[in-house]
């Protein structure tokens, strides 16, 4: 919360098992509500997401049933807050 103000980060994630967990552990406190777009991911994205549900009370997690690309991702994430931002996962 900022002034009053709910802060929400869209994450849009495509096949990111290897980095989704980090990105939810190191989101910053100030963040009200994480929202994990998955974007039809092959890998175990949404397995791991699904984990840190019970334990992250900021979660909000989306899963597409047909991939929308990174716009459409980040498009489906807005609402969530009174000001929201993006954060893609860097490619490693």
């Amino acid at each position: 919360m900022y002034k009053n103000k709910t802060i929400a980060v869209v994450v849009p994630a495509f096949n990111e098992a290897t980095q989704i967990g980090g990105v939810i552990e190191t989101m910053p406190d100030y963040v009200d509500r994480i929202i994990i777009v998955d974007d039809v991911s092959k890998d175990s994205t949404s397995d791991i997401v699904e984990q840190y549900m019970p334990k992250n009370n900021r979660l909000v997690f989306i899963k597409h049933e047909a991939n929308q690309g990174v716009g459409g991702a980040i498009a489906r994430g807005g609402g969530f807050g009174d000001v929201m931002c993006s954060f893609t996962i860097p490619i490693l």
